[in-house]
C-alpha cells in the first residue's frame, strides 16, 4: 500500500511541479513528518518522509546529506513503530553518507551513531551499542561542550545500555548528569527533562528503591501530560512504569487503572503488534498473575511472546523475561513439566546475551535450581545455586564501588531471599558437605558486608586522601553533625512533618556525598583481591588457630522456601529460625539447626535483663540460653578453646562468656572473640601501620562548654546550624531538665591507665570535648570513659554511666526517636549541661557525639578503642548485618578492636575492671585474652556477671604494640 501511494504521489508531483518545486515540497513533507513524530503520529509521519525521500534522491543525488537526514528520520520512525529490521539499513546508509560528506566528527554523524547505537541496544547487542553511543558522545562533547542538551541525549542512551547490562552504578551517574544538564539548559518543566527522570526512576525501581522512584515517575508523568498530552505513547510508557512500581509493592488497586489506561493508549497509537504494546500486555499479565487469575495471564503471555519474537527475534532478553514469568506462572499452579523448558530457554538466552554476571542470570539460575530441588534432584540443583551465588556476588562487587551505606543495605536486603534458600537447604540436608559449604560461603560473603564495604571505603579515602576528597569528606562530616544536632534537639516550632522533611533532606545530601566518596575510592577498592565464593571457606579456615573454631550463627526466614524444595509445609516453620555453621582450621565443617528464633530470642532477652538488672535468677537464664544454643555444639568442638563467634539477631546482645553449662560459666572454658563475619579473619591488603600513642578521654566537665565551644564546620553548615536556633532555644529547658551527673570513677580510671602507660595523653574536664575527640590523629589506643546513650533505653540505675534523659527525645510522649540508629547511639562530653549558658545550637553540637559522627573519624592504625560507658555495644539489630550503633561506627572509622558494653555499667566497679584489663594487656596478653583475664579476676571480687561480663571485644585479638 505504501509503495502504491508513494508511486502515485511521485507521478503527481512530476506532472504538476518542476524539480525545484518538487524538492521544496519534499522538504516541507519532511518537516511536517518531524512534527507528526513529536505528536506520536508515527505512521502518518513515516508516510510523508517515505514520499519525500525518492524526490530528494532524484534532485540531490543518493549521497547528499539531506538524503542522509531523511533516512535517519525514517529509520527512527520505524523504530518507534517496532520495525527494527527495516530501520537498521537506513541508519547504516545515513551514517555512511554523513561520514563521507561531512567528516567523521560532524554533529550529524553523532546523531546517526546515537540512533544506530540505540537500535543495537533494543536488539540486545549491548557491546556494539556502547561503542557507537560512546563515539557519538565524544563528538558532541568536543563540538558543544559537556553541558549541552544534545550531549545529555547521548548520556541517556549510554546510561540505558549500562542499565541493561546490569551496571547500575555507572548508569545512575550518567542519568543524574543528563538530568542536571536538561534542567539547567531547558528548565525543570521541559519535555526533555522527562526522559532522564523516567530512566532514573526505572533504575531505582529495578533495585527496589521504591520511595526514590515514585516521586520521579510522578514528576515525569506530569511533565509529559502537560507538554505532549495525556494520550501520547510516551505518557503511556510512564503510566506503565508507575503501575508496575505499585504492583511490586502489592498495591493492585493503584496499579490496575494505570495499566489499562496505558494499554488503551498504546493500542490506539501504535497498533496491536507493536513491541511497546506487548510490554503493556506483559504488565497486565503480571497483574493477573498476582491476582491468581492464571488462565487470563497465560493467554496474554503467549500473545506477548508472539509479538516479541516477531519484533526482536527469539533470542532477545525481553523474550527471556516473558518466558521466565510464564514459567513462574506454571510453577505456581504446580505444572512443573511446562515450566522446566521455559526456565531452561530463558536461562540460555540470558547467559548468551547478558553474560554470566548479570542479576537476571542469577535469577534464572535460582529459578531452575528451585525447580530441581522440588523434583528432588539435589545434585543437579547445587551447581546452579553455586553459579547463582557467584553471579550475584560478581554483580555486587561491580556495583558496590559506588554505593552509599543506605544503598548497600537495601541491595543486600534484596539478595537476602537467595541466601535464605541456602540456609533452609542446610536444614533439609545438614549432613551434605556440599550444602554446608555453599551455605557457609553465603554467610561469609554477606554477613556484615555493609560494615566491611563502608570500612574499606573509609580506609582508602584516608590512606589516599587528595584535596578534593578532603573537601568532600569535610562537607560530609559537617552534614552529619547537622543531622545529629537536628535529630537530638527535636522539632521546636516546626511541625513533625517539617522536621522529618528537614532530616530527610540532610540524609539525602549525606547519601550523595557518601556515593561520591565511594566512587572515588572505587578504582583502588576494585584492585583488592578477594577469594572466589567457592574458595572463601578454605581461605577463612586457613586463618583459624589450630585450637580454634568459627561459629557463624544465622537467623533466617524459611517462609515458603522449604516447601519449594519438596518438603511439606507442615515440616517447615513460617517464622525465623537459627542455624549454626561451624568451621575448623582443617577445613572441616558442621551445621546444626537450632530451632525457632522466637524461643532463642526470648531466652536471650531474659538473660540480658537478668544480667543488666543484677537479678539473682541470672544463672538459670544463662543455662536456658546455653541449652538452646551452644549445648548441642559442644560435642562437635572437641578440645577447641578459642571460639570466634559471629552472632546474629538477638544473640548479638548477650555475652557468651556469661552462659552457664550447669557447672561453670563459659568464661572458664572458652575464649570468645566476636566477629561481624568469619571473613573478618582474613587480613586486609596493605595494612596501615599501627599507631603506638595512648589517649584517654574521661571525666568530662558537663557544666562548662568545651575548650573551643563549637565543632569545626564549613561556613555553609554553620549558617544552617544557626538557622536552627529558633527552636533550640525553645527546647533548652528540656535539654537540661535532668542534668548529666559527674563520673568521678572515670577520672580514677584515667589516672590508673596513665600509671600503667606513663606517656598516655589525658583529656579530662573541659578538655574531654567533642571537638578534641573528633580531631584526634590515629591514636594507637583510645580509651573513652563517660556517659553513653542508646535512645529507647529502660530506666537508668543510679551510679551508672548511663544517660538518665537524653535531649528533647527522652520523653517518648514528645516525638519518635530518629529513624537512623546511628543518631540514637552516642557519648556525652564536656559542656552537656551548659545549654542555658549560651543560645543557639553550639552547646548541643559540641557536647553530644553520635555514632554517625564517630564513623567519620580517621582511626586507621588505631589498634584498640575502649568505650567505658553504658550501652556502647547496643544498637539496632539488623539481620545478617550486625548491630548499628557505636561499635559499628568505630570499626567503619578504622579501629582494629572495639571493646564495648552491653548494659549500664557501674561507675566505681568499672574502674576496677579496666585497671585489671590494662594490667593484663601490659603483661603481653592479647586483647581478647586480657579481657577474659580481667573478667575472671573481677569475678573473684564481684561474683555477679553484672560486674564482670558487660564488655565484649569485637575484632582482632592479638597483643597490642605500644
Amino acid at each position: 500500500m505504501v509503495l502504491v501511494v508513494l508511486c502515485c504521489a511521485r507521478c503527481t508531483l512530476v506532472e504538476k511541479s518542476r524539480p525545484g518545486e518538487q524538492l521544496t515540497e519534499a522538504r516541507r513533507s519532511v518537516e511536517e513528518g518531524v512534527k507528526l513524530k513529536a505528536a506520536g503520529r508515527y505512521p502518518e509521519a513515516a508516510l510523508l518522509i517515505e514520499r519525500a525521500l525518492p524526490i530528494q534522491e532524484a534532485a540531490l543525488g543518493p549521497r547528499h546529506p539531506d538524503v542522509a537526514s531523511s533516512l535517519a528520520q525514517l529509520g527512527d520512525l520505524y523504530v518507534y513503530q517496532g520495525f527494527y529490521s527495516e530501520a537498521a539499513p537506513l541508519f547504516e546508509r545515513a551514517l555512511s553518507i554523513q561520514e563521507e560528506a561531512l567528516g567523521s566528527h560532524h554533529l550529524e554523524v553523532a546523531a546517526s551513531l546515537n540512533l544506530l547505537g540505540d537500535l543495537h541496544g533494543k536488539l540486545g547487542r549491548y557491546s556494539e551499542a556502547e561503542s557507537l553511543i560512546s563515539r557519538a558522545l565524544a563528538i558532541r562533547e568536543a563540538a558543544l561542550g559537556p553541558h549541552h542538551s544534545v550531549v545529555a541525549a547521548s548520556l541517556l542512551h549510554l546510561a540505558s545500555i549500562y542499565a541493561e547490562k546490569g551496571l547500575y552504578s555507572k548508569a545512575e551517574s550518567l542519568y543524574e548528569r543528563a538530568l542536571a544538564i536538561q534542567e539547567a539548559s531547558l528548565g525543570p518543566r521541559h519535555r526533555r527533562v522527562a526522559p532522564p527522570l523516567t530512566n532514573l526512576a526505572v533504575l531505582y525501581w529495578r533495585q527496589g528503591f521504591y520511595s526514590k522512584a515514585e516521586p520521579l515517575f510522578v514528576r515525569a508523568l506530569s511533565i509529559l501530560e502537560e507538554t505532549v498530552g495525556p494520550h501520547h505513547p510516551n505518557s503511556a510508557m510512564l503510566l506503565d512504569d508507575l503501575a508496575m512500581l505499585y504492583l511490586d509493592q502489592g498495591l493492585h488497586a493503584k496499579a490496575e487503572p494505570l495499566l489499562k489506561r496505558a494499554l488503551a493508549i498504546r493500542e490506539t497509537a501504535l497498533g496491536p503488534h507493536h513491541p511497546y504494546f506487548a510490554d503493556s500486555l506483559d504488565n497486565l499479565a503480571r497483574l493477573y498473575r498476582a491476582q491468581r487469575l492464571y488462565s487470563k495471564a497465560e493467554s496474554i503471555y503467549e500473545r506477548v511472546l508472539s509479538i516479541q519474537e516477531a519484533a526482536v527475534g527469539p533470542h532477545h532478553p525481553r523474550v527471556a523475561d516473558t518466558l521466565n514469568r510464564l514459567a513462574l506462572l506454571y510453577r505456581e499452579q504446580g505444572v512443573d513439566a511446562k515450566a522446566e523448558p521455559l526456565f531452561e530457554r530463558a536461562l540460555a538466552i540470558r547467559k548468551s546475551v547478558l553474560g554470566l554476571h548479570h542479576p537476571a542470570v542469577a535469577a534464572s539460575l535460582n529459578n531452575l535450581a528451585t525447580l530441581r530441588l522440588a523434583q528432588h534432584h539435589l545434585s543437579q540443583a547445587l551447581p546452579l545455586l553455586a553459579q547463582s551465588l557467584a553471579a550475584s556476588e560478581a554483580h555486587l562487587r561491580q556495583e558496590i564501588l559506588g554505593f552509599s551505606e543506605a544503598r548497600l543495605a537495601s541491595t543486600l536486603l534484596r539478595f537476602r531471599k537467595d541466601e535464605e534458600r541456602l540456609y533452609a537447604l542446610v536444614r533439609v540436608h545438614p549432613d551434605d558437605e556440599r550444602v554446608r559449604r555453599l551455605a557457609l560461603s553465603a554467610a561469609l560473603l554477606r554477613k556484615g558486608r555493609s560494615l566491611e564495604e563502608m570500612a574499606d571505603t573509609s580506609r582508602i579515602i584516608f590512606r589516599d586522601l587528595n584535596p578534593e576528597d578532603r573537601k568532600t569528606l569535610e562537607r560530609l562530616r559537617a552534614l552529619r553533625t547537622e543531622r545529629s544536632v537536628l535529630a537530638l534537639a527535636g522539632a521546636g516550632k516546626l511541625s513533625p512533618s517539617q522536621h522529618q522533611r528537614h532530616l530527610q533532606k540532610l540524609a539525602d545530601q549525606c547519601d550523595a556525598l557518601e556515593r561520591e566518596l565511594a566512587r572515588r575510592s572505587g578504582p583502588l577498592r576494585a584492585l583488592r583481591s578477594q577469594p572466589a565464593p567457592d574458595k572463601l571457606a578454605d581461605s577463612v579456615a586457613s586463618k583459624i588457630p589450630k585450637d580454634g573454631a568459627l561459629i557463624e550463627f544465622v537467623a533466617y526466614s524459611e517462609g515458603p522456601l522449604v516447601p519449594s524444595m519438596g518438603v511439606p509445609q507442615s515440616e517447615s516453620s513460617k517464622g525465623l529460625r537459627y542455624l549454626a555453621l561451624v568451621l575448623f582450621a582443617d577445613g572441616r565443617s558442621h551445621a546444626l539447626d537450632l530451632g525457632p528464633a522466637e524461643t532463642i530470642d526470648q531466652a536471650a532477652s531474659r538473660l540480658h535483663q537478668a544480667l543488666a538488672g543484677h537479678s539473682s535468677e541470672h544463672e538459670s537464664a544463662a543455662q536456658e540460653l546455653y541449652t538452646l544454643t551452644l549445648h548441642r555444639l559442644i560435642p562437635l568442638l572437641g578440645k577447641t578453646r578459642r571460639l570466634f563467634v559471629s552472632p546474629d539477631g538477638q544473640l548479638t546482645l548477650v555475652p557468651f562468656t556469661a552462659l552457664h553449662d550447669g557447672r561453670r560459666f563459659l568464661v572458664d572454658a572458652f575464649e570468645f572473640t566476636y566477629l561481624t563475619s568469619g571473613k573478618d579473619l582474613l587480613p586486609h591488603p596493605e595494612d596501615i601501620p599501627s599507631s603506638r600513642s595512648v589517649v584517654v578521654l574521661a571525666d568530662p566537665d558537663f557544666s562548662t562548654t568545651s575548650a573551643t565551644g563549637s565543632v569545626e564546620t564549613e561556613s555553609s553548615s554553620v549558617e544552617r546550624l544557626a538557622s536552627l536556633q529558633r527552636f533550640f532555644s525553645m527546647r533548652s529547658a528540656e535539654l537540661v531538665e535532668r542534668p548529666w551527673l559527674p563520673l568521678p570513677g572515670t577520672r580514677q580510671e584515667a589516672e590508673a591507665i596513665q600509671r600503667l602507660f606513663p606517656r598516655a595523653s589525658l583529656l579530662l574536664g573541659r578538655a574531654a570535648s567533642k571537638d578534641a575527640l573528633l580531631k584526634l590523629d590515629r591514636p594507637g589506643l583510645l580509651h573513652i570513659a563517660t556517659h553513653g546513650f542508646f535512645l529507647g533505653d529502660a530506666a537508668t540505675p543510679p551510679a551508672t554511666r548511663a544517660v538518665q534523659q537524653c535531649c528533647a527525645l527522652a520523653d517518648p510522649g514528645l516525638r519518635e526517636h530518629p529513624e537512623d540508629p546511628l543518631l540514637r547511639s552516642g557519648l556525652v562530653l564536656a559542656g552537656a549541661n551548659s545549654t542555658q549558658e549560651s543560645s543557639g545550637p553550639a552547646p548541643l553540637a559540641s557536647s553530644l557525639v553520635t555514632a554517625l559522627e564517630l564513623g567519620g573519624m580517621d582511626l586507621w592504625g588505631t589498634q584498640l578503642v575502649v568505650l567505658s560507658a553504658c550501652d556502647t555495644g547496643r544498637g539496632d539489630v539488623k539481620l545478617g548485618q550486625g548491630i548499628y550503633g557505636l561499635r559499628r561506627a568505630l570499626v567503619v572509622a578504622g579501629a582494629e578492636t572495639v571493646v564495648s558494653s552491653l548494659w549500664k555499667i557501674n561507675d566505681g566497679k568499672t574502674s576496677e575492671f579496666m585497671e585489671a584489663f590494662y594490667r593484663h594487656l601490659l603483661a603481653g596478653e592479647g586483647r581478647v585474652a586480657a579481657l577474659h583475664s580481667a573478667m575472671r579476676e573481677m569475678r573473684r571480687k564481684h561474683p555477679h556477671p553484672y560486674y564482670w561480663a558487660p564488655f565484649i571485644a569485637t575484632g582482632k585479638g592479638a597483643p597490642l604494640e605500644l
